[in-house]
């Protein structure tokens, strides 16, 4: 159920923070995390306490004091960033075209995570290559159109596994050269297997 216009829906029972300082001990004794992982999640469990400090503020007229803690600002803390993601998943909305979009989820095996977790710009860097240009053949061969694209990185599963995978959202349909839009069917893109196939070839041969 959606909240009603005017009424901020009630805080959640429990925040990524306080699941991390509560789970995260035990996960990692289990787990070799990289650095830059380690970072983000110390910045997020030590959001808004006293690690970070903050400011008093008080009233100028009554005297009543009031401590806001400092946020720790990282990009992946929901805390931080929720009003953020939101205003973006906003301005996306705005500029969504009147057609079909399609979700495409382009997965690697977990074979490769331990070379994925030394290699990890590389790797995603030709995650991201080898999707968009099966997408892009795929468009050029079918449709004679250019699609538009747009990928965000998933590098874990619902249940914190290793999970190296990326989202892409796919116009339902293009430009042609011409500047006429070709579309496609409201529920067909391209064939999966075919779409599989190509994209496995291409990240292979880049690997």
């Amino acid at each position: 159920m959606s909240p009603r216009a005017g009424v901020a829906p009630a805080p959640p029972a429990f925040t990524v923070a306080e699941v991390l300082r509560v789970g995260l001990p035990d996960y990692a004794r289990e787990h070799r995390l990289p650095p830059q992982q380690w970072r983000v999640l110390r910045a997020i469990m030590a959001c808004r306490t006293p690690e970070l400090g903050g400011h008093l503020y008080q009233c100028s007229r009554c005297g009543k004091q009031q401590f806001v803690p400092h946020s720790c600002r990282n990009r992946h803390c929901p805390t931080c960033q929720g009003a953020n993601g939101y205003a973006w998943m906003q301005a996306q909305a705005d500029s969504l075209l009147p057609i079909p979009y399609f979700h495409v989820v382009f997965t690697l095996p977990h074979v490769l995570n331990p070379l994925i977790r030394q290699n990890q710009a590389a790797c995603y860097d030709l995650l991201f290559a080898s999707a968009s240009a099966t997408l892009l053949e795929f468009g050029r061969h079918e449709l004679q159109a250019q699609l538009g694209i747009t990928m965000v990185l998933h590098t874990w599963s619902q249940n914190l596994g290793e999970h190296y995978h990326g989202h892409a959202i796919v116009t339902g349909g293009g430009l042609r050269d011409d500047g006429t839009w070709a579309g496609t069917p409201p529920h067909w893109l391209f064939p999966v297997l075919a779409l599989s196939a190509m994209f496995r070839g291409k990240f292979r041969a880049g690997l």
